[in-house]
């Protein structure tokens, strides 16, 4: 197993998705020949459905790296979407920055610079959208700010919520991994166990965790 379902089962599911072309494949191309992590190719074609059915006019991503799920997202969105990413490290930041002038998405992408907890809790804006994929061992910190960011009908969608199988299985987890494996299971018992909200977890990728306010 590569992640959190079987390889076969990857492999095939993987096969269904039509490769991309153009900058997004040159963004995947450059993330693995610099071992740069971006969003998992089943979990990148999840946010593009998610981007179409609820049509956002606002999405917060919590970390940029290279850009790629930003642009990815702006695509989907047919550009209709604006979209505010946070990132800490800056060697990410300038080389994001660089691909988003590149493929001329300045209009439609901003970067904040920085910690995102600190980031987000002076934000005020309200989004359709937030995308969780920075510090993995801080989504239960970051979940009472996403929830005052989030628009009524909005949507969190946080990745890596199984962490390689680690989450959900103590034979997995490594030492090194204790502490983010913890905190990652509290967070997805807090958006679980909350009456107010209801959340799906997929097995998807490194696992999705989809979580919106209960309909009244």
């Amino acid at each position: 197993m590569g992640g959190v379902t079987f390889d076969y089962m990857e492999k095939y599911l993987r096969g269904l998705i039509p490769d991309h072309q153009g900058m997004l494949k040159e963004l995947e191309e450059y993330s693995i020949d610099n071992k740069v992590p971006i969003v998992q190719k089943e979990t990148g074609r999840f946010l593009e459905l998610m981007v179409d059915l609820t049509k956002p006019k606002r999405i917060l991503e919590l970390g940029t790296a290279i850009g790629y799920s930003s642009i990815l997202m702006s695509v989907a969105s047919k550009r209709n979407s604006k979209i505010t990413t946070i990132e800490r490290d800056k060697e990410m930041v300038e080389k994001a920055t660089v691909n988003i002038h590149k493929y001329g998405f300045e209009d439609d992408i901003e970067i904040l610079e920085g910690d995102c907890l600190e980031i987000i809790e002076s934000i005020e804006d309200k989004f359709d959208i937030i995308f969780m994929d920075a510090g993995k061992g801080h989504y239960n910190h970051f979940l009472p700010h996403c929830l005052r960011l989030l628009n009524k009908d909005g949507i969190i969608i946080a990745d890596n919520v199984l962490f390689r199988g680690m989450v959900p299985s103590d034979e997995l987890v490594k030492r090194r991994k204790i502490t983010i494996v913890k905190r990652m299971r509290t967070y997805l018992e807090l958006v679980s166990k909350d009456e107010e909200l209801i959340t799906s977890v997929i097995p998807m990728g490194d696992g999705i965790a989809v979580t919106k306010r209960r309909g009244i």
